[in-house]
This record gives C-alpha cells, structure tokens and sequence, in this order.
C-alpha cells in the first residue's frame, strides 16, 4: 500500500481504469443507500437517481476539490418514520426540502460567522448520545422487520436473518483489500440466496415489470407538525457532515474546510437533500463507506467519484433493476440492519470517545445522562398537534440543557469554579 501511487483529486483517471474505479465506489454505497427506501418502503430507483445527481452538483458547488460520494442518510430515519406513520411519505418530503433549505441556511451562517457555535449548541457530550440515539432507537424497527417479533416467529426468516447478520458481522472483522470496503453488499447478497433457498423470493414483481421505466417521482407536502418534527436532525448531520471533511481531509492532505471551504461543502449537502425532498427522493449525506475506498485505494479522484454518479443515474433508469431490488426480504433487511443501527449507536460513542469527554465534569454527565434516558424512555411531549420523542426530543433537551450550561459557565456558576477555587 505504501508503494501504490497516490490519484490525487484533480488528476484524471486513464479510461481503463475509469469504470472498475467508478463500479468499486458505486458498489461501496450500494446496501446501505438502498437500505433506507427499503425502511421507508419506497421504490430505491428514485434514491438511485437522486445520489447519482446530488453527487455531480456536489462535485460542481465545491469546484472539484472536495471528493464526497453523496448516500440515503440515516439520521432521517426515526423522525421521518414517526411523519410517514401519522400523514404518509410526501409529508415526510416537506420536512426534508425544510431541514435542506435551513442547512443552506446554516452554510451562510458559517461562511459569515464560522462553525464553533455548533460546539456550543450541541457540545460533544451532548453530540454523541444524540447520535448514538438514532440507531438504539431503531432497534425495535430491525427486529420487527426481520420479523423476529411475531407472536409465531417464521424458521426460514430466522434462518435467513442469521445467514445475513453473520456474513455482515464475520464479514466486517475477517475481509480485506476490496472485499473489506463491501461487507454489507456481500451480506446481503448472502442473506438474499438464503431467502432463495427458503422461498421466501417473489420474482413476480420482477416479471411484471419493463426493463427501461422512470424512477417514481413524487412531490411533497406541507405541514408545520411534521416539519418540526424531523427540523432538529439539522444539526446532527451538520456535524457529521464536519467530522466527514475532516476525515477526508486527512485522507487527501488537504485542509477542505479552507478549500473549497466548509460552507461551499455543507451547502452542496444540504441543497442536494432539499432537491431530493422536491423529487420524492430521500434525504442525502456524504458517505463514509466511500471515503473508506479513498483511503483504501489511494485514489481520490472526483472523476472517479463523478463516474460512480453517473452509473448510478444508469441504473436508476433500468426498471428490473429497481424491481429485483425491491423483492429483497424482510428478515435479509433486519439483519443488515441490526448491525447498521448498531453501528451509528457505536459511532455515537465515537464521538465522546475521540473528544476525550471528561465525565468526571458534571456537566458532561448530566448531558450525556439526561439525553440518553429522554430518547430511550419512551416519553413524548405534545404541544397541540406536535408530538415530539425519542431522538428528535433528546436533541433539543440536550440544546436546551446545553445553552444553559454554557450560560452557567460564562458566570463562573458552575461546580467546576468552586473547585477550582478550593485547589488554590
């Protein structure tokens, strides 16, 4: 690996090796970026469509220095479900156009301002058992799905959802090389020949359908309710979209918050996740998986990068495609996503790990505490129509508790002042 030239972001990619590049990063996003209209029970061609598209604006508003792969986020998940649940999809794509059009917004704010009040409203303490919500939250979600909540649990979904989560979960420690960058894709692909052998496959849908079709486009609809709701994620995928240019930051020796700079990035996210609220498409973020070729493959190239883009707008358009998609199980889904919605609970835990969080600080505990037993206590607060739980009650509790402290600590009012003064 240290031998292997570097392809640095700008550098053009000769064509043969164009395409392999391009399937590899492609092929890296694919399960999980399906995944998510999986769960919201949409078709995934119009997600396919919309990654692809909101990848090459990404590429243009950041002028080509920035290489970022844009997916289905995760962190929509939960208070999306929650709008779907009470007034159907399309007003679920309000809120996304609403959370895209304030993250433009927030890109404004922080090329005039700059971004450290971000710490101060949401502060790592507060940040990771946030985040950490969004996954444990689920948890439920994965199991009903893999169908493992029933009253009479079904042996073939328990057959087909163990085959799954074991070859994501071996697969995840044991692969390397290319192998190590598509553990999810592998898993599915195992847990969908185990559905075969179960029979748990209907290819009736696949028949039925051309093999050239349009993706489903849809438009959304309004309602104040659910725009509250889902608004508050905002701030969560500002700051994972910051830790991921810092990632790739490190990745490519390059400083990307400077250059094209932070607020040209977060705009490029965040008017891609407003454009797919308009089309009917899921809201989009800059893929880790992705940057994980990066740092395997050592080519950071934005052509490679726009040709994965431009694949996936490809096979958008190839309706059997879209079909085949759709016939994936519900125990192969659960199992991938047990170990997904695991995964953002751990990355939760990243957060305060990497940030070096001192507990020993009263105000990190309580923080931490209070938020963590407010998502997972099953508590809701109603203000009229508006019913806020979960992830989406925590992190404004965590806000508020947050800008509280902050205040406290402007005022030397805090413990921590006392003790020090005891020392001296």
């Amino acid at each position: 690996m240290s031998q292997r030239n570097i392809i640095q972001v700008e550098e053009k990619v000769p064509v043969s090796l164009l395409l392999p590049l391009s399937i590899q990063h492609m092929f890296a996003m694919f399960g999980a970026t399906v995944l998510v209209p999986t769960v919201f029970g949409i078709n995934p061609a119009i997600v396919l469509f919309m990654n692809g598209v909101g990848t090459l604006l990404f590429i243009l508003i950041t002028k080509g220095k920035a290489p970022a792969y844009l997916g289905s986020s995760f962190a929509f998940l939960a208070p999306a479900g929650i709008v779907i649940s009470k007034w159907g999809y399309e007003y679920a794509l309000g809120g996304f156009v609403v959370v895209g059009f304030f993250g433009c917004i927030l890109a404004l704010v922080i090329y005039k301002f700059g971004s450290d009040w971000i710490d101060i409203v949401l502060p790592p303490a507060a940040m990771g058992p946030v985040v950490a919500l969004i996954g444990l939250e689920l948890s439920g979600s994965a199991a009903s799905t893999a169908g493992l909540l029933e009253e009479h649990v079904n042996r073939q979904c328990v057959i087909v959802f163990l085959v799954t989560i074991g070859v994501a979960v071996i697969g995840n420690v044991v692969f390397r090389k290319f192998l190590a960058v598509i553990p999810i894709l592998i898993a599915i692909i195992a847990g969908y020949i185990a559905a075969l052998c179960c029979g748990l496959v209907d290819f009736t849908e696949v028949a039925n359908t051309a093999l050239f079709s349009l993706p489903n486009f849809s438009t959304p609809k309004f309602k104040w309710e659910a725009i509250v709701i889902i608004l508050p994620v905002l701030l969560v995928i500002a700051s994972e979209h910051i830790g991921h240019q810092i990632v790739t930051s490190k990745i490519v020796g390059r400083d990307l918050l400077k250059d094209p700079g932070l607020h040209r990035s977060l705009f490029a996210d965040n008017f891609s996740t407003m454009i797919s609220g308009f089309i009917g498409s899921v809201p989009t973020t800059t893929y880790g998986e992705n940057i994980g070729v990066m740092a395997v493959t050592r080519v950071y190239s934005v052509w490679v990068i726009g040709g994965a883009a431009v694949l996936s707008i490809i096979c958008s358009f190839i309706g059997k495609f879209s079909a085949l998609i759709n016939t994936i199980p519900g125990p192969v889904i659960g199992g991938i996503s047990f170990l997904l919605y695991g995964m953002i609970g751990a990355s939760g835990i990243r957060v305060l790990v990497e940030a070096q969080v001192d507990y020993s600080v009263s105000k990190n505990l309580v923080l931490t505490s209070v938020i963590f037993v407010t998502g997972l206590s099953g508590i809701s607060v109603k203000f009229g129509s508006i019913e806020l739980s979960g992830m989406v009650l925590a992190c404004i509790v965590g806000m508020i508790l947050s800008l509280i402290f902050y205040v406290l600590d402007k005022f030397k009012l805090t413990n921590e002042y006392e003790d020090a003064g005891d020392d001296q």
